[in-house]
């Protein structure tokens, strides 16, 4: 595909965005990358001598409540009774007063001038009693204008309480005002005041809970920088960022180790932590080693310790010691809910464990245990991703028979599923299915449909889908810029990738590190090397902290832009470690190798993933089946293929087919329609290369018979066939002096709105001059206008030339 040759990039922003109270270290001043990722912890011992040290030291452990739990006011309304007399009349006042029209200056001032008075006993009570019951109230502008009067009025009298700070951190990160609260954290440490440990718990935790994950791992270093020591709360909220961003598990381990090293102890939320911390990786010994060392410790597992222990196994695929877990569970006292029960079925379903978890709604039933909305989308997604429709519609009309109303997450998921497999008249119906069930379209289905269109190439459904979701009122949203850039470029479609990028940034929304990527992977698709480098530059200058996936879109950039040299020599520095290494930059060398076709540097960077002690995944091992397939390396590919069945990996649909591939071009070609038997078999759902690929199979040996069987399929199972369908076909019967056969074949695609390619003509043209037909050649392309009213003429002398160049 000819890629758009000028692209107004890297965009700078007019301005840098506003400082973080949690700096990036300064970034390298080479143009290469000389780190990514996260800052190194040093190596720890092994987890069985972390957990064996942690019980050497247990005779001497405080035990230390986290959170509310013991809190007797927890979930009661909120009381002013600690407040003065003075204090509880100005909440009333506060809070029965018209926010959105008080002079904050004026009537503010007027309302606390009773604190300054010097009979006052308590203000700085009280002004912390009123700042937390305007934030209990949701008045979070109304407490954080008296918590600025504080501090401007703070010089006559002591009003200000430290407690105040972390206070006015949470309600600000309860109102999803993060960044707000981390400006307001920055300014209060330039004018000299002493931030302390709640207020930096609070702000990670924030952090935490709008999904910035880095920026509370950074303010996590900078505040033991700052010479902050972190407590058991605040441990443990890293921990669980550290779950939730998929750190290794040696980082995780690593933590701990900290931790104990500054005699903080954990506690059972720290376990349950760290129980959770296993599901990513699928570490079930760990979770269990875990799980028996918190119970030799002395904690008593809670609910939420076999859920999490249940997710493990769950994503593990090891259901045997599921059901152990939740018997032992029942055993203790603990009876299930549909939360217990749903977190299960969730485990099971996205690790395509669907039998499983229609037993465990099977057992939720016999215990009297009602399935909800969230049990059947849950099953509903599990089977739309597993590419088993019927399943997942059987579901979608049992939810409906038996009372249970969908909410906008069954839809989200109906849209998808009928969105991904290519139909779209039954999408749009889901769509218009919503509000007749009294449920309106959210942010989620809006960039659900942009990213249906954008993966299916489908640039003008895009935009019109993009201008309904604004006359809809919906404002995009950075999510919504995000999905646009990657659906745009999906589609060829790279100037209005990069016009989304533009009116991003119009609309004053401060591009973060999903836009970057989103934008680097865009350019990567084209090829576009250079633009990648200064976008990487743009970052690197304090925009944007680059990660692992910023480092491999580039890489993915050089193969696509057929820059081998400059590919390999990135490679020479991650192999080095001049570069940082992480996990994801050796698989991303490993696909780009392979893509490039380079076997030597694709086995050398598998060779190195496997030397450095990281399991490859699937997308890995599929990239090795593939290079080994299209080089007919039979023998090496059945390794791979052994290696996937000996570490339980799932075979994919990309694992098929790479093998059909191979024996499509094989001696044993009818090999490649038994292996799409196989995968119709397990319940998967063929994709267009699937299919072709046969087609191939039968039209490269002359069985146009099957091949004609094989492409009706194809139609049945609603895929559309594309133009490497039809040129099978066309170059297939041109080689066999069909011309007239090939030629319907243009007629017909053309028909059913699919544009021929070069390809498409080249193959007739050329076996007309291969045959010595110059006349007919001349012939075909003087005509060509009558068959494709839409071709330009600019092809017609192309192809004029080209027969011409042939000929002669």
């Amino acid at each position: 595909m000819e890629m758009v040759e000028k692209v107004a990039l890297p965009l700078l922003l007019p301005n840098p965005p506003p400082p973080s109270p949690s700096p990036s270290p300064s970034p390298s001043s080479s143009s290469k990358p000389n780190s990514v990722g996260m800052t190194s912890i040093p190596p720890i011992p092994p987890i069985n001598t972390l957990i064996h040290d942690l019980n050497s030291n247990s005779s001497s452990r405080h035990r230390i409540s986290l959170g509310k739990s013991l809190d007797p006011n927890r979930g009661k309304p909120w009381s002013p009774h600690r407040l003065s007399p003075t204090g509880q009349q100005i909440l009333h006042t506060l809070s029965h007063s018209n926010s959105l029209h008080l002079d904050l200056e004026l009537d503010l001032d007027h309302v606390l001038r009773p604190l300054l008075l010097s009979d006052h006993p308590h203000p700085a009570s009280d002004i912390l009693g009123i700042i937390k019951a305007l934030g209990f109230s949701n008045k979070c502008d109304l407490a954080l204008a008296v918590f600025h009067w504080v501090r401007t009025n703070n010089s006559n009298t002591n009003l200000f309480s430290s407690s105040a700070i972390p206070v006015i951190i949470k309600i600000l990160g309860k109102a999803g005002r993060v960044s707000s609260a981390a400006s307001l954290l920055l300014a209060l440490q330039n004018d000299g005041v002493h931030i302390d440990v709640y207020a930096y718990t609070c702000l990670i935790n924030a952090y935490s809970s709008s999904g910035r994950y880095r920026d509370a791992v950074n303010l996590f270093n900078k505040m033991q920088q700052d010479g902050c020591n972190p407590t058991l709360i605040t441990y443990n909220v890293v921990l669980n960022v550290y779950g939730k961003m998929g750190m290794p598990w040696s980082n995780v381990t690593a933590l701990v180790e900290a931790m104990r090293s500054r005699g903080v102890a954990p506690d059972l939320y720290t376990y349950n932590t760290l129980i959770s911390c296993c599901r990513r990786g699928s570490l079930y010994e760990e979770a269990v080693h875990l799980f028996q060392q918190m119970k030799l410790e002395g904690f008593t597992p809670d609910k939420v310790t076999y859920n999490a222990l249940l997710d493990v196994f769950g994503k593990s695929r090891r259901p045997q010691e599921a059901m152990k877990v939740l018997q032992e569970m029942e055993a203790n006292g603990f009876s299930p809910t549909s939360v217990t029960y749903n977190s299960l079925i969730s485990a099971y379903a996205k690790g395509g464990l669907l039998e499983e978890a229609l037993d465990l709604k099977t057992q939720m039933v016999h215990k009297g245990i009602k399935p909800d909305v969230f049990t059947y989308t849950t099953l509903l997604s599990g089977f739309e991703k597993a590419g088993k429709d019927d399943f997942a519609i059987q579901v979608f009309l049992e939810m409906r028979a038996v009372g249970c109303k969908p909410n906008i997450c069954t839809f989200n998921a109906l849209i998808k599923m009928h969105g991904n497999r290519g139909k779209f008249a039954e999408m749009m119906k889901v769509f218009d299915d919503i509000k007749l069930c009294n449920c309106s379209p959210d942010i989620v289905t809006w960039n659900t449909l942009l990213a249906v269109f954008g993966q299916n190439g489908m640039d003008s459904q895009v935009s019109g889908i993009f201008k309904e979701m604004k006359r809809a009122g919906f404002v995009p949203e950075r999510d919504t810029f995000n999905t646009l850039i990657s659906a745009y470029s999906r589609c060829g479609s790279f100037d209005q990738a990069m016009a989304v990028y533009k009116s991003m940034l119009e609309a004053g929304v401060v591009p973060d590190l999903s836009t970057y990527n989103a934008v680097l992977a865009a350019l990567a698709r084209g090829g576009l090397w250079e633009q990648s480098e200064k976008v990487l530059a743009e970052m690197e200058d304090g925009r944007c902290k680059p990660n692992e996936l910023s480092y491999s879109s580039l890489l993915h950039a050089y193969a696509n832009g057929k820059e081998i040299e400059r590919m390999n020599a990135f490679a020479e520095e991650i192999y080095s470690g001049s570069v940082e290494t992480h996990a994801v930059l050796l698989k991303t060398l490993v696909l780009v190798n392979s893509k490039s076709d380079l076997l030597i540097e694709t086995e050398r960077a598998f060779l190195e993933l496997r030397r450095r002690g990281i399991s490859p995944d699937i997308t890995t091992l599929n990239a090795m089946l593939s290079i080994y397939g299209r080089k007919q390396m039979v023998a090496k590919a059945h390794e791979i293929l052994n290696f996937m069945h000996e570490t339980r990996f799932t075979p994919s649909l990309t694992t098929y087919n790479s093998l059909m591939y191979m024996y499509s071009r094989s001696e044993n070609f009818q090999k490649s329609e038994e292996i799409l038997r196989e995968v119709l078999e397990k319940g998967m759902k063929p994709d267009r290369i699937s299919y072709n690929t046969v087609i191939y199979a039968y039209c490269r040996n002359g069985r146009m018979k099957e091949a004609s069987r094989i492409f009706s399929e194809m139609k049945d199972s609603a895929l559309v066939p594309d133009v490497v369908t039809y040129n099978t076909f066309i170059a297939t019967y041109a080689a066999d002096s069909m011309f007239a056969e090939a030629i319907d074949v243009v007629r017909y695609m053309i028909k059913q709105g699919c544009k021929p390619d070069q390809n498409t003509y080249n193959s007739i043209v050329d076996w007309y001059c291969k045959l010595d037909q110059r006349h007919e050649a001349n012939s075909f392309v003087k005509n060509l206008s009558n068959l494709d009213p839409h071709v330009s003429k600019e092809e017609e002398s192309r192809l004029l030339e080209r027969i011409a160049k042939m000929w002669s």
